[in-house]
């Protein structure tokens, strides 16, 4: 259903290259991102307190090229299983023998083509990620997961703002590795959601008629961004139970971009000198862009993700105030201790549920026989 090889070659080929350095310059950047991801490791493990390892390998450094082939190969992990169920139970196609062959594999390449546009845009502005989904390693030696800075785009951005490159290097790696705390120290976590990502794609309806729908409602979509409008391409296409899931699956990473948005902030001033500058520049830039960036942006629910990481630091930093690290940290302790949507735009709701669990009032013990305190006694007879 996608191509792939097709997917990784029209993002490679349409990917634009990034700013120009010396190949000198490029392996001391390299070098000081892999340094600094293990110098953000230490600090995050020590600020949060959660149980992470304390020796982890240091970050995987990659060009907008190698960050689209990592993005196909998580994607391959993650879809193809579920390409398999999804194959299953489709409608017969009413082309037959090789007449049906052809219009699959066209239609897979155009996929694949589309795929690869998609993750040529987005390769040009990802910073960095904890990639959750990675091809399984034969001896069983590697990890599950892995961290991974593009280097390019750190560098252009850090130019772009005219901000300190050591101190941007570093704010950006406490962000990257509080993901990766949050994906090794909750052992449970990463299948949660892979799960929730299994369960909405499952849930996708396949009928004609209703797939004809949503993508007229995808079409208005399309229009309404370019007019400035709020609407999203994944809310246009989903169905009522996937809008279920989506919202737990909102929470989730809501509550990961802002934990992580939270302590490279709160962190930073100790060891990030100009995090205050960094941050007041860095935030100007996330909300500008022309009138085509912005309306790509909302399309493909980039603004969303930007909403996440303000209303997530926002929800952490009312909780660690009110409560403390340790009673925050109760939130990885299962499924049933995340916060919901209503929550995290309501933090006391999480802390009432799950931080600090208000106890049923006492009431004293009373003799067996006697009337309530607020009663008067009953008269004798009646």
């Amino acid at each position: 259903m996608i191509d792939w090889k097709v997917a990784v070659q029209t993002g490679t080929r349409l990917v634009r290259p990034g700013p120009q350095v010396s190949h000198e310059e490029a392996r001391q950047v390299v070098a000081e991102l892999r340094d600094l991801s293990r110098l953000a490791h230490g600090h995050v493990r020590d600020f949060t307190g959660m149980a992470i390892e304390d020796d982890p390998e240091p970050a995987t450094v990659v060009d907008r090229p190698g960050w689209i082939r990592a993005n196909v190969d998580g994607f391959r992990v993650v879809l193809e299983p579920l390409m398999e169920q999804l194959q299953e139970r489709r409608t017969p196609s009413p082309f037959g023998g090789t007449a049906g062959t052809v219009v699959q594999a066209v239609g897979s390449r155009v996929t694949g083509a589309q795929v690869g546009v998609l993750l040529s845009y987005m390769a040009s502005r990802v910073l960095g990620q904890y990639e959750l989904f990675l091809p399984p390693d034969p001896s069983g030696k590697s990890p599950t997961g892995r961290l991974t800075l593009v280097a390019p785009n750190i560098v252009h951005v850090e130019q772009d703002l005219g901000v300190d490159p050591h101190d941007f290097r570093l704010w950006v790696c406490l962000h990257e590795e509080t993901h990766r705390a949050q994906f090794t120290g909750v052992p449970w976590l990463r299948q949660y959601v892979q799960d929730q990502m299994t369960e909405f794609l499952l849930a996708s309806d396949l009928d004609p008629g209703a797939m004809l729908e949503r993508i007229r409602d995808a079409a208005d979509v399309v229009a309404d961004a370019f007019r400035g409008g709020e609407g999203n391409l994944i809310e246009a296409i989903q169905t009522p139970e996937q809008r279920a899931i989506l919202d737990r699956l909102t929470a989730v990473m809501t509550l990961a971009e802002g934990h992580g948005d939270y302590v490279m902030d709160a962190v930073g001033p100790e060891v990030v000198p100009s995090v205050a500058d960094i941050r007041a520049k860095f935030q100007g830039r996330r909300a500008g862009g022309s009138r085509l960036d912005k309306a790509i942006r909302r399309l493909l629910g980039m603004d969303l993700k930007m909403k996440q990481y303000a209303e997530g630091s926002k929800f952490v930093r009312r909780v660690v105030g009110e409560v403390g690290m340790a009673d925050f940290n109760k939130v990885w302790q299962s499924p049933g201790t995340l916060p919901t949507l209503e929550e995290i735009k309501e933090p006391g709701l999480w802390i009432d549920r799950v931080a600090r669990p208000r106890a049923l009032d006492a009431v004293p013990d009373a003799a067996p026989d006697a009337p309530p305190a607020d009663l008067p006694p009953a008269a004798n007879g009646d």
